[in-house]
């Protein structure tokens, strides 16, 4: 392998890092469980990443390697480990970034978006990203059409959960 080859990967790694967090936190419950998904994202994507052809952006190509990577490792520990509190998970959502107020409207989010199923939870996080119904289905491999229904029936579901009396 070459240096060059090697110097593109890194490159393309860390300016597109933060997707890679972003799914980390959505599937781990932990730093350390966080650190151990971007290890293993980052080595799938390592191992991936000769056969990027660079049809679509690296952003999107990683996006489905990572989320691939996390669905796969997320049903595997879900079928050993028991469900962790919201409390437990309460520290992976302040950010100094955020005013009190909003970081309290995430918490809920998060907390909401945790009852999703993984699928459900990668198409909100893209969809929070701004990413379009293009993009989110050619990451999850699925029709731009299946995309802009399953969210539809997302919102309906995480409206439920958030307002469970329907007032």
């Amino acid at each position: 392998m070459s240096e060059n080859f090697e110097h593109s990967f890194v490159k393309q790694l860390q300016e597109n890092q933060n997707i890679i967090h972003k799914i980390c936190r959505l599937y781990t419950d932990g730093e350390d469980a966080h650190k151990d998904l971007f290890q293993e994202i980052t080595i799938q994507l390592w191992k991936a990443y000769p056969k990027f052809r660079g049809d679509s952006k690296f952003s999107t190509w990683a996006y489905r390697v990572a989320l691939n990577t996390a669905i796969t490792l997320y049903r595997k520990t879900k079928r050993s480990i028991t469900t962790i509190t919201y409390e437990d998970r309460q520290h992976l959502i302040k950010n100094v970034d955020y005013n009190y107020e909003e970081e309290e409207q995430i918490k809920v989010l998060y907390q909401a978006v945790y009852q999703l199923n993984d699928i459900e939870k990668a198409l909100v996080y893209m969809y929070l990203e701004d990413k379009e119904y293009r993009e989110i289905a050619e990451t999850l491999g699925i029709s731009e059409v299946n995309a802009r229904v399953k969210m539809n029936r997302i919102k309906n579901k995480l409206k439920k959960i958030l307002n469970p009396k329907g007032i």
